[in-house]
């Protein structure tokens, strides 16, 4: 039941009525017993700023930001986590009183605890290529890079945006093309090819081979076009739920300072699919 006790949490972007998030989160906080509810708030392009003079000025627990906000909101924000200087961008907001905010970025971890939820690996020492330059893009680059890859390949169509992008990663980022996929441990496609009814590839499905982890970022179909032809070939390929769970749970505990209860949240998701 909702009080004037309860504390709101939201996602704001344009668009953002499709997002899991609401049902994810509010799953979340009734298994933790916690008198939190999560809306999903409409914010048009050019009003990221905004949303956090809102989260100050309303008091909101919590915020995620997808985009286009995600700049605006690392600058708009008080304090930003290393990963948001670096990026200059921002997944998760947390209020910190006093009307303060403090700027995370969730996207990178939470791929990492996807990878390790499905896979059991660990990035360390391993070679990663990844499809796109984007904004998951460059969070699932910066984060590999941090635990330790052995070599981050961004693989793009701009040059100039892959060498940016490769850039995060320090000595370990380098810009390559579709032919150095087979020669990775983990190919990711940060991209939105193969989204929604859309059946195209964002690499040729030749290049992987057993032995690969392949992570399609994407959820929307929860089994796209390329997943399919590599796991036809018997590669292990997951699609962005566990990346989507991590993110969410890592949020949670932010915003609550309670761990996160994954099952509930991961079984939300999963029941989307069906």
């Amino acid at each position: 039941m909702i009080t004037g006790e309860t504390t709101v949490a939201a996602v704001v972007g344009d668009p953002v009525r499709h997002s899991l998030s609401p049902a994810l989160h509010n799953a979340a906080f009734a298994e933790a017993g916690l008198d939190w509810v999560y809306v999903a708030l409409p914010v048009v392009a050019g009003h990221g700023a905004g949303a956090v003079e809102a989260m100050r000025t309303l008091g909101l627990g919590g915020m995620s930001v997808t985009m286009p906000h995600k700049d605006a909101a690392a600058a708009a924000a008080d304090e930003r986590s290393d990963a948001v200087e670096a990026l200059g961008a921002a997944s998760c907001l947390v209020n910190l009183g006093g009307g303060r905010i403090r700027a995370e970025s969730t996207d990178g971890a939470g791929f990492l605890a996807g990878l390790q939820h499905d896979a059991d690996m660990d990035v360390a020492g391993r070679r990663i290529a990844v499809l796109g330059a984007g904004g998951a893009a460059r969070a699932v680059i910066h984060a590999c890079a941090t635990a330790g890859a052995q070599e981050v390949t961004v693989v793009n169509r701009t040059a100039d945006r892959a060498a940016s992008a490769a850039a995060l990663a320090g000595s370990a980022g380098r810009v390559g093309s579709h032919a150095d996929v087979a020669g990775a441990d983990v190919v990711v496609n940060a991209t939105s090819v193969g989204m929604g009814s859309d059946r195209s590839m964002p690499c040729d499905p030749a290049l992987l081979h057993q032995g690969q982890v392949v992570v399609d970022l994407l959820y929307n179909p929860f089994e796209t076009a390329w997943l399919a032809a590599a796991r036809k070939e018997g590669i292990a390929a997951f699609n962005g739920v566990s990346m989507l769970v991590g993110l969410s749970a890592i949020a949670f505990t932010l915003w609550t300072g309670v761990a996160a209860p994954i099952s509930a949240m991961r079984a939300v998701v999963e029941n989307k699919s069906m």
